[in-house]
């Protein structure tokens, strides 16, 4: 979604020639696969990080277009909401001190960012939702300026045919609704990014599934929405409610919603994008002139166009992609479970755990995908996003015995899956410094039972036992979350509390 587009409408034959497009794409896919006609193996790893602008005050600001002008920087982007920017950090060779070198990278990037953005009286907040986003903030007025964004809004709009619900039961519950889906742009997350071959992409996309609800139990930071104490991770519910296409008619017959988990494991990348075509319509019709099928009989790598930018609009929480640079196309796994924040340590804490356990996980000659229903890892991801860090989650027992065992998420970490990451790391030839440095704060994390969800409620709560109005208590918990946040100590050593 990062292009750009024409705001122009779509007329009946525009979706006829998309799809008939869509299906020259997929077959497209299917001879560049085989063909082998994909990048070699080189162990490649990506960032993106969503980020929001907040007030001293801890409300949100909005200016994202002004800051990027002042940022100048082809690394910072817009997002969906005018309080939203996302930093893109430039692709590592996964070994050695990349994470040391990531978290310097990112700590210059968004510190540069920042002190532009102080120049207007704003700074930058990285966390799962603000808390202090308010209803009233997230209307079509404060959608960033950019056609593919409109075109986005209009089109989810007009295929739902009414305004969205938001229903979330939780601590508290959310209920409202939307006439837009800006809602969408209060969700910010970490986007991590694993260049694969063909034939390992089904075991690291199965393996990252079969982990989602570890991740989340683990990076949780998104407990509040528009003021109200719902699930310790409401991301996701958020996110695929104020996206649905779907009006309650429609869900009742399980038709799938665009924001998706999945519903099986997979033994081809094929198999998802041959999905996101049959099950889910056109969103952005916008055909390219490139013919993919004539650019591979002449012994050419198509971009597949069409393809790309109809994945684009199926928000699964770990997607496929399809990428070409300098004439040669590429697999990337991308992993989209996780939230923003809370400090540059966390974020590659979080990285550093994840590329290690999913390294283990695909690697494994017992794979944990076939010792697991799929329905389990979906239920895992469902549990992690109420509970966070106190969930309890469903995970295959050791050995051989077999079978299915429900137990703490921070004892399956600790216990088994901690391990798991330090091999994989080590399989990834990442330095035992690092290595030790960063499955040290997941260590920590679990064994303190904290995370920025479980912080920022339990701060709020300190602040209205000590008098606050609910208002203020949300403001002040951003401020305090903003200065432990800058000072850069991961989170399960920030003192609890407004002071």
């Amino acid at each position: 979604m990062g292009e750009k587009v024409d705001a122009a409408g779509f007329d009946p034959t525009d979706r006829q020639q998309y799809r008939r497009k869509l299906q020259q794409c997929l077959a497209g896919l299917a001879r560049l696969l085989a063909e082998k006609r994909f990048d070699r193996p080189r162990n490649l790893m990506g960032l993106e990080i969503e980020l929001n602008l907040a007030g001293p005050d801890g409300l949100p600001r909005m200016l994202n277009a002004p800051v990027l002008e002042r940022i100048a920087s082809s690394d910072f982007q817009t997002e969906l909401g005018m309080f939203n920017l996302e930093v893109n950090i430039a692709p590592h060779q996964l070994d050695g001190r990349v994470f040391d070198r990531l978290a310097e990278e990112i700590g210059t990037g968004i510190g540069y960012a920042d002190r532009k953005a102080r120049e207007l009286d704003a700074s930058v907040v990285m966390i799962g939702i603000l808390p202090t986003l308010a209803e009233s903030d997230l209307v079509l007025e404060n959608l960033s300026v950019a056609d593919r964004y409109t075109l986005l809004n209009d089109e989810i709009l007009q295929a739902r045919g009414e305004d969205f619900t938001l229903d979330i039961h939780g601590v508290e519950r959310l209920l409202c609704t939307s006439a837009s889906i800006v809602p969408e742009a209060a969700c910010t997350s970490v986007q991590l990014h694993l260049q694969v071959t063909p034939a390992r992409f089904p075991a690291v996309w199965n393996a990252a599934q079969a982990v989602s609800g570890v991740q989340i139990a683990l990076g949780a930071n998104a407990p509040f929405v528009f003021g109200r104490e719902v699930w310790r991770e409401s991301r996701p519910p958020l996110f695929t409610q104020a996206t649905d296409t779907r009006p309650p008619e429609l869900q009742s017959q399980g038709v799938r919603p665009r924001t998706w988990f999945g519903e099986r494991w997979v033994d081809s990348v094929y198999d998802l994008f041959e999905e996101n075509l049959r099950y889910f319509p056109a969103l952005l019709p916008i055909c390219d002139e490139e013919d993919p099928l004539l650019v591979l009989d002449r012994g050419g790598v198509p971009k597949l166009h069409e393809l790309v930018l109809h994945n684009g609009t199926v928000y699964r929480w770990n997607r496929p992609v399809y990428g070409w640079v300098d004439g040669v196309p590429h697999l990337r796994v991308e992993n989209r479970v996780l939230p923003a924040g809370p400090t540059v340590t966390d974020v590659i804490a979080n990285a550093a755990f994840y590329y290690g356990l999913v390294r283990s996980l695909a690697d494994d000659p017992r794979p944990v995908w076939k010792r697991m229903a799929f329905e389990d890892a979906e239920a895992n991801f469902d549990t992690a996003c109420r509970y966070g860090i106190e969930a309890e989650l469903r995970w295959p027992r050791a050995g051989r015995a077999g079978g299915v065992a429900t137990l703490p998420a921070v004892r399956l970490v600790l216990d088994e899956l901690l391990p798991l990451a330090a091999a994989g790391l080590d399989a990834w030839r990442i330095e035992p410094a690092d290595r030790d440095f960063y499955l040290g704060v997941i260590e920590q994390r679990c064994l303190r039972r904290v995370n920025g969800a479980s912080w920022q409620a339990d701060t709020f709560h300190k602040a209205r036992e000590a008098g606050l109005s609910r208002e203020a208590a949300l403001a002040a918990t951003t401020r305090r979350y903003r200065t432990l946040m800058e000072e850069g100590e991961p989170v399960h050593l920030w003192p609890v509390g407004i002071d």
